[in-house]
Formats: C-alpha cells, structure tokens, sequence
C-alpha cells in the first residue's frame, strides 16, 4: 500500500507543532572546514582547493552548493554515528545512507519514509539509516516516524500520554481513529507542504514491532504491551558543511531503558510502573520501598528479553553507544 493513496488533506496547523524555518545562504568558512576534513579521509576525491573553488562560485552564484554523492554520504554517516543512538559495533560502512534528494513530493517523501523503516528493521538487525531528502523536500513534523497516540478519556489516557496533545491536533486535521482504540494505535505522518500538513496513516505492516513478555513473571504477557523496533527521529535538520536537508529521517539502536524505564514506566509515558509494582506484591504507599525503580527494572528485563526472544536487536547498557561528539562544528542532525 502507498501512503499516498490515503492522504488526508488539511487546511490548518496546530500552533504546538514544530515551526519551518526558511532557506538561508550557506556559510562558506563551514562548508571548506566540512572539505577539507572529508578530503583529508577520502583524499582519492580530488585536489581540495579546486573543489573549494567549485563551491565557492557556486554559493556566489545561487547562495547554496550540492554536495557529490560522496560527501554527502561521508556527513551523514558522520552526523549518524555522532547523534547519540549509534552502538560502537557499528561500523562506518555500516550505516546506510539513501540519497534521496530528487524527492520532494510530499507522498513520495511519506513512501520512503516507510520503506526507510523497513529497511532499518531488516530481519531483526537493526540497521542505522539516513534517509536524505531534497533541500527544498516538506518538513516532517513527527517527532519520529513510529510513534502510539495517546487518548484523553474519563478517569485518565489510553495510550501514550506524551502525545495526547499531538492526537488531538492530527485528529482535528482529519486524521480517524481505529474504530475500537488501544494504547498503541500508529500516529499518521503529517507532512507539511507549503504551509498545509498533510497526513499519511502508517500501514501496520511497515512497522517492525515487538509484544512484550517477561523471562520470569507469566503474568506479564497479560498486559497488552508492545513497542516497535526503529526509534527513527524524523524532525532534525541534517547540517553538513553549510548545508541543511530538512528533511532527512534517521535512525540508531533502541537501548532498553529508553522503552522500559523512560516510556512505559514513567507517568510522563505510559505510567506502568504503578501496574506492575502491584502485580509484583510491593509496598506502593510509600516511595521509600523503591517500588518505582523495581517495577521499572522489571520492565526494562522484558522489553530485552522480548526482543532477543523476537531476535531483535537492541543494547542493554548506554556504554554500548558512541559518545556524543566534542567538536559542534561537524555534520549534525540539529533542531532549528
């Protein structure tokens, strides 16, 4: 299925959705800094100062420059494994980038944003994936792509409350909830074009997914909890040597705790701790007992234990993870 053969067409935006910046002049100290280094590791590329000139006229000449195929690849692999969400067994070939930037359609961006979340998902191995979009490709405003709405219902939320804010506005530019809902019922993708979001529902199938269950705590199936694979962040800017992609969806490893401790036992979240803490027989009266921090450890056993089970990969502890970088001035995914 296309996502654009179901495309819901709106005429308004909810203030609490992320702005769009506008085109800027890209500066031309970042863009030779971003050569110099990409020809210092790939000195095959050619003569560095006949490239610098090439781009020097060009932004002198329409105020931007198009990377090669090569540098882009070499920023976004480096702005990739820099983000935070790359595990160090990750090799530098290893993260795939997918040069998209003839797509600027906001349905064309939807389907690959799609097939980029299958690609990531593979077989189980998650693989880190940059997927890059024309400059002047339609912001997406989704936080991620995968993500569960949240319901505001008498007597609490069903669902994800972080996003209660954000189902209401999608549901408000005509997004339709399942008929029967649940607590991990898909968001759809709004796509702004030209100043109108668009929604793109997100077909179950494209989204790797995991029930949750516990090694020890047969009682923990019967919870209903689940989460998908690709933690794909989709609203940061790709910045590379002067130049922003605004589009460019990507995505790293799931570590345990940001699913178990952070989302679903966290109030903030899915408020789960308090669940399973009475499930467990522990003393929820006070919090001296640390009943939050052991219902949140058991949480965090079944979500890795769920996913070996399910040969899904996933890191258990952040020392698993590249460090986050020193030097500001390289490629990055940044929030502007």
């Amino acid at each position: 299925m296309r996502v654009g053969d179901d495309t819901y067409r709106v005429t308004a935006l909810r203030d609490d959705l992320p702005d769009v910046r506008p085109e800027h002049t890209v500066d031309l100290a970042a863009a030779e800094d971003f050569l110099r280094r990409f020809h210092r590791v790939r000195p095959q590329a050619g003569q560095v100062d006949t490239r610098i000139a090439q781009v020097r006229a060009e932004v002198a000449a329409t105020g931007s420059y198009r990377h090669t195929k090569a540098e882009l690849a070499y920023g976004a692999r480096m702005a990739v494994r820099e983000s935070g969400w790359c595990p160090r067994t990750v090799g530098w070939r290893d993260v795939l980038v997918r040069d998209l930037r003839a797509v600027r359609e906001p349905a064309a961006v939807a389907t690959e944003c799609l097939k980029h979340l299958r690609m990531a998902a593979g077989n189980g191995v998650v693989t880190p994936v940059v997927t890059v979009f024309a400059k002047d490709a339609p912001r997406i405003r989704n936080d991620h792509l995968v993500r569960y709405a949240g319901y505001q219902e008498e007597g609490g939320v069903l669902g994800d409350r972080r996003y209660v804010d954000f189902t209401a506005g999608v549901t408000r530019l005509g997004w339709r909830p399942p008929a029967k809902r649940t607590a991990f019922d898909l968001l759809p993708l709004v796509i702004e074009n030209a100043g109108q979001p668009l929604l793109f529902p997100i077909p179950r199938e494209s989204v790797c997914e995991v029930p949750l269950s516990h090694p020890d705590l047969p009682w923990f199936g019967e919870l209903g909890l689940r989460w998908h694979a690709v933690p794909a962040i989709a609203n940061l800017r790709l910045r590379i040597g002067g130049v922003e992609y605004p589009s460019a969806p990507f995505n790293g490893v799931y570590l345990c705790q940001a699913i178990g401790e952070d989302v679903l036992a966290d109030e903030v979240g899915y408020g789960m701790a308090h669940t399973v803490a009475k499930r467990l027989g522990l003393d929820v009266t006070s919090e001296r007992s640390l009943w939050r921090e052991r219902a949140a450890v058991e949480l965090n056993r079944a979500v890795l234990h769920s996913f070996d089970a399910a040969g899904v990969r996933m890191e258990h502890t952040s020392q698993a993870y590249l460090p986050m970088p020193g030097d500001q001035d390289g490629p990055a995914f940044v929030r502007t």
